[in-house]
C-alpha cells in the first residue's frame, strides 16, 4: 500500500434558485480553479434547471467543497445521491468536465457522456446517462 489518502466520490443534484441567472462560464472558471487547488476532479452537467455533479478527491476537500455548494444561493435543494470511497478516480483527468447541451443536439451530448462514463461504476454510469438524456 502506498499510504495515499483514500479517494471519496460524491454525486449530488441541485436546482437553480428561481431568481438566479446562471453564468455557467463563471461557475466553471471558479470550480476549475478551486478543484485544481484542492485535488478534486469530476463532472458537472446542467439541463437548464438542475445541476448533477460528481466530485472526487480527498475526503476533507470533498466535505469542504460540498459545504460551500450547500451555502451557495444560486441553487437550492442540494441532495446527496451517493457517497463512497473509490479505489481510483473515475474522472482523474477532468478538472471539471462539463456538458449543458447548449451547443450540441441532445443526442450528441448523450453519446459524449456515454462514452466518457463507459468505465465508471455501473450505478454512477446509470445516474449520469439518465440525466444526460434530459439535456
Amino acid at each position: 500500500m502506498t499510504g495515499a489518502a483514500p479517494i471519496e466520490q460524491i454525486l449530488y443534484i441541485s436546482t437553480v434558485s428561481p431568481s438566479e441567472m446562471v453564468n455557467l462560464n463563471a461557475i466553471l472558471a471558479v470550480a476549475r480553479r478551486n478543484n485544481s487547488a484542492n485535488d478534486i476532479t469530476g463532472l458537472l452537467m446542467f439541463n437548464g434547471k438542475r445541476f448533477l455533479q460528481v466530485l472526487e478527491g480527498p475526503s476533507e476537500a470533498i466535505d469542504a467543497t460540498f459545504e460551500r455548494i450547500r451555502r451557495d444561493p444560486r441553487h437550492r435543494g442540494q441532495v446527496l445521491l451517493a457517497r463512497k470511497t473509490i479505489p481510483q478516480r473515475e474522472f482523474g483527468d477532468w478538472s471539471m468536465g462539463f456538458r449543458d447541451g447548449a451547443h450540441e443536439d441532445g443526442s450528441a451530448v448523450y453519446e459524449t457522456i456515454c462514452a466518457k462514463v463507459a468505465d465508471a461504476n455501473p450505478n454512477l454510469r446509470a445516474e449520469l446517462t439518465a440525466f444526460a438524456r434530459q439535456i
